[in-house]
């Protein structure tokens, strides 16, 4: 297995990764669009940040990638990000997304009868860095994830970082528990993300944070 950095000739591959990776998990798709899902969540880190966009290649093919980002406050914040994805791909006018939006305004009003949190973006200079990653199924448990991360903590380490932060979903279990086997640990509240469904239950947003 190889991990290596993102060259502009792995785009379209990566593209395609994207849409299958993650499946049968509760991050699998958020809105149900799967293009404009890769414009909050891929894209921007392709444009940004290439040099900390990590791929995990077997056989020359793409199975993994994690998308990095050593500082969150020069980079658009994912809130900014989805609603340009909204504008730029009408999304109000696509069915699913649309039911997604609805469902989380019903969301959003539930929660604030109880007075709970909703999710939201992490802004906290003790960990300035962030990332996403993902692992096509059939290289879960081949290592992928652990070289993907170990080389991007390493890079974290040898630029003097910080610290580095993620947002996954309390329901996904195997995520957890990765994470904190790398060194991540839970921080902060479990708040509601509103919209979100795994075979029909609410999902909630948990934030984990690492320090060199």
């Amino acid at each position: 297995m190889e991990i290596r950095t993102f060259k502009e000739t792995d785009s379209a591959e990566l593209r395609e990764l994207f849409t299958r990776a993650g499946a049968g998990s509760p991050t699998a798709s958020l809105w149900g669009h799967v293009e404009s899902e890769a414009a909050v969540y891929l894209e921007p880190y392709m444009d940004l940040t290439p040099d900390s966009l990590f791929l995990a290649v077997v056989g020359g093919a793409l199975v993994g990638y994690l998308a990095g980002c050593p500082d969150s406050s020069a980079f658009p914040s994912e809130s900014e990000r989805m609603s340009r994805a909204i504008r730029e791909h009408r999304l109000m006018f696509r069915a699913r997304p649309v039911a997604f939006f609805a469902r989380a305004l019903v969301d959003v009003a539930w929660a604030r009868l109880r007075q709970q949190p909703t999710a939201g973006d992490f802004d906290d200079p003790r960990w300035p860095a962030h990332l996403h990653i993902n692992v096509a199924r059939e290289a879960r448990g081949t290592g992928a994830a652990d070289g993907l991360m170990r080389h991007w903590l390493d890079r974290l380490k040898e630029t003097g970082s910080l610290g580095c932060h993620l947002q996954t979903l309390v329901e996904n279990t195997r995520a957890v528990r990765f994470f904190t086997r790398m060194g991540f640990a839970e921080h902060g509240p479990a708040p509601l993300v509103p919209g979100a469904r795994y075979d029909g239950r609410r999902l909630h947003q948990r934030t984990m944070v690492w320090s060199p």
